[in-house]
C-alpha cells in the first residue's frame, strides 16, 4: 500500500468540560446528564439527527419496568426512572408514545411495551438537549484523538466547517462502534457476534388483519393494547410463529432474516420490519459493510413482496421508512475494569457501585433475571481500562454474548448513559479522573435526579 503523508495543519480549539461521542440511545441521555451538572457540555453526532437505534430500529424501548407478570406474586415496579423516563414523559405531550402499555399475552417476554414516535423521539431529544444547554454539533465526524499520556486530551473532529479539536476533561463514548475508545488506544475485542440489521417501516396494511391471521392459525405469540392514533384499547404489537402460521411465509421469511413482530403507534402503519443478516467480518469493515448495506436493501424489497402476498389487508403495502445506514448490536467490545458476566445477570446481582437496575433479557422466555427481579450494573463496568478520564456506555460494554443480549438494549443504554454522563460531569468539576471519583457523589447525583437503586445489595 502507498502513503500520502498529510501536512501538518493548525487547528481551532474549543473547550468544554465534557465531550460525549455518539448521540443515539446512550448519547443523548449522557449528554443531557452531563450538562444538568452545570458543566459545558459538547455532543459530537455523524448524522443530522439524533436517537440512533430507538429512531432507526423502530422497535419498542426494552424495558423500563422488571418482568413482573412471568413471575406471580412478583411486585410490578418501574426500575428505569430519570431522564430515561422524562423522555417518554415528552414524548407523551406530543402523541409520540403508547407509554409503558402493559403486554397481554407473551409477557414472559416483556411486561410492558414501551412504543415510540421515531420522528417525534428525534425532535425531542433536539429540544431537551437545547433547553440543557448541550452545545450539539451533528453532521460532525471524530476523527482522531490528542492524548496527554493516559488521558483524552482533545477530540479531533471533522465537518464541513473544517477540522477542529475539542479539550475537555472529561470524554465519554457513545458512538455504538467505540470509536472514540479506539482512537484513544483502549484495549477492546470485535466478536461479531451478532447479525446486523435494517428495519422498515410499511404503510398501507392492516394491523387488525395481521393479527386475526395469526390468531386464526393459532400462532400468536405476543398481544399488546394502547393508544394507537390517539384512540385506546387499540393493537400496538403483535408477534407470531410463522412455521405454524404459513410455512411458506416462514421459510422465505427466514431466508431474508425477517422478523414477524410488529409495533406500531399509528394505524395502517407497521412501525417495524425488521431484517437481520449475518456478516462475515465486523461490521467496522467499511468495504464489507458496504457489501451489507446492499444486501440489507435487497431484503428489503423482498419483504415488501412476502407482506403482499401472505398478509391478508396488506396487498398495497409500500415502504415509508428505512433506516440510512445498517444497525449494529455489537461493533467494538470494550475492555472496561468490569466485565459482566450472565451469571450476574441471570442471579440478579447488585453491586457496591450500581449506577442502574434493570430487569430485561431479550432471550426471555429462555433467560430471565431471578424471580422477576433486577441486576445492576456497576460504575467499574462503564470506566475504560488503561484511560483515566474515559467512559463508555451502550453496548460496547460486556464481552459475554449472552449478558450482552440483556445490557445492548434500548433502556439499558439509557440508563447507562445517564450514569456515564453523571460521572464524567462530577469527574470534570472535580479536576478528577474515573477512578479516583467517589463512589458516594455519583450515587447522591443519580438518585437526586430520578435515578432508582435496588436497596438490597449482594457481592
Amino acid at each position: 500500500m502507498q502513503y500520502f503523508e498529510e501536512p501538518v495543519k493548525k487547528l481551532p480549539i474549543r473547550e468544554f468540560d465534557v465531550v460525549v461521542v455518539g448521540g443515539g440511545t446512550a448519547g443523548v441521555v449522557a449528554a443531557l446528564a452531563a450538562a444538568r451538572q452545570g458543566v459545558k457540555t459538547a455532543l459530537i453526532e455523524i448524522k443530522g439527527y439524533l436517537g440512533g437505534i430507538v429512531v432507526e430500529g423502530g422497535t419498542a424501548l426494552h424495558s423500563y419496568y422488571n418482568l413482573w407478570k412471568a413471575f406471580p406474586g412478583v411486585e410490578k415496579r418501574q426500575v428505569v426512572k430519570g431522564i430515561p423516563q422524562e423522555i417518554i414523559e415528552r414524548l407523551a405531550q406530543k402523541g409520540g408514545t403508547t407509554g409503558h402499555a402493559e403486554v397481554l399475552k407473551g409477557y414472559d417476554y416483556d411486561s410492558v411495551c414501551t412504543v415510540i414516535d421515531t420522528e417525534i423521539y428525534k425532535l425531542v431529544a433536539f429540544e431537551m438537549l437545547e433547553e440543557a444547554g448541550v452545545h450539539i454539533f451533528v453532521n460532525t465526524m471524530l476523527t482522531g484523538v490528542v492524548m496527554d499520556g493516559t488521558r483524552i486530551k482533545g477530540a479531533l473532529v471533522e465537518s464541513r466547517s473544517g477540522r477542529e479539536v475539542f479539550f475537555a476533561g472529561s470524554f465519554v463514548d457513545c458512538s455504538g462502534y467505540g470509536d472514540l475508545c479506539a482512537h484513544a488506544g483502549a484495549i477492546f475485542t470485535e466478536p461479531n457476534d451478532h447479525m446486523v440489521a435494517n428495519s422498515i417501516g410499511v404503510g398501507g396494511v392492516s394491523v387488525e388483519k395481521y393479527c386475526e391471521f395469526l390468531s386464526q392459525n393459532d400462532s400468536l405469540t405476543q398481544y399488546c393494547e394502547g393508544t394507537r392514533s390517539g384512540k385506546e384499547g387499540k393493537i400496538v404489537r403483535i408477534d407470531g410463529n410463522l412455521s405454524k402460521a404459513s410455512p411458506d411465509f416462514f421459510k422465505e421469511a427466514a431466508l431474508i432474516g425477517m422478523a414477524p413482530v410488529v409495533t406500531t403507534l399509528h394505524d395502517d402503519y407497521f412501525m417495524f420490519i425488521k431484517l437481520n443478516y449475518k456478516m462475515s467480518v465486523s461490521p467496522t469493515s467499511r468495504d464489507e459493510a458496504a457489501l451489507a448495506e446492499l444486501e440489507l436493501r435487497k431484503r428489503q424489497y423482498k419483504a415488501m413482496e412476502l407482506i403482499r402476498r401472505f398478509i391478508p389487508g396488506c396487498e398495497n403495502a409500500f415502504i415509508t421508512r428505512t433506516s440510512p445506514s445498517l444497525c449494529i448490536r455489537r461493533g467494538r467490545c470494550i475492555t472496561c475494569d468490569y466485565d459482566l458476566t450472565i451469571e450476574d445477570i441471570l442471579q440478579g446481582k447488585h453491586f457496591e457501585d450500581d449506577i442502574m437496575s434493570y430487569g430485561f433479557h431479550d432471550y426471555a422466555p429462555r433467560m430471565q433475571i431471578l424471580n422477576g427481579g433486577t441486576y445492576g450494573i456497576p460504575y467499574r463496568a462503564l470506566r475504560v481500562s488503561g484511560i483515566d478520564n474515559l467512559l463508555a456506555a451502550g453496548m460496547m460494554i460486556t464481552s459475554d454474548h449472552d449478558a450482552h443480549m440483556s445490557t445492548r438494549n434500548t433502556v439499558s443504554c439509557m440508563g447507562q448513559g445517564q450514569a456515564a454522563g453523571t460521572a464524567a460531569a462530577i469527574c470534570a468539576r472535580k479536576e478528577c479522573t474515573t477512578r479516583e471519583l467517589p463512589y458516594r457523589l455519583l450515587k447522591e447525583a443519580l438518585i437526586m435526579d430520578g435515578v432508582y437503586l435496588e436497596t438490597s445489595i449482594t457481592h
